[in-house]
């Protein structure tokens, strides 16, 4: 098993910028892909960014240059630094790790099989 608790969310200004960070615990493995996903209310739950044990990145098109990813293995963490932020970046974020090892970057969420329980993000206008 795999735990993973967000943290870094909150209240923000339009333009403003957050970091959040992922903690995992348990059986973890750095050779693990770790994603970062958000849900808005009433919205289904979409894939943002993924980072490969090796550091290799991938984001949703929409948030280049605004959402940069990364992880520490050292103290099993991953972090996702949000730049510019939008009222439309409002949205519960959650980070997921599968349950295989491997690089390949899902932004699927069914690929992940560990979540945590989610940081609050909310942009004002």
């Amino acid at each position: 098993q795999v735990q993973l608790v967000e943290s870094g969310g909150g209240l923000v200004q339009t333009g403003g910028s957050v970091r959040l960070s992922c903690v995992a615990s348990g059986r973890t493995r750095t050779s693990y892909v770790m994603g970062w996903f958000r849900q808005a209310p009433g919205k289904e739950r979409e894939f943002v960014a993924g980072i490969s044990w090796s550091g290799t990145t991938y984001y949703r098109d929409s948030v280049k240059g605004r959402f940069t990813i990364s992880r520490d293995n050292a103290k099993n963490t991953v972090y996702l630094q949000i730049a510019s932020l939008k009222p439309e970046d409002t949205a519960v974020y959650f980070c997921a790790a599968p349950d295989s090892i491997g690089s390949y970057i899902s932004t699927e969420p069914y690929d992940y099989k560990y979540w945590g329980q989610g940081t609050q993000v909310t942009v004002s206008s």
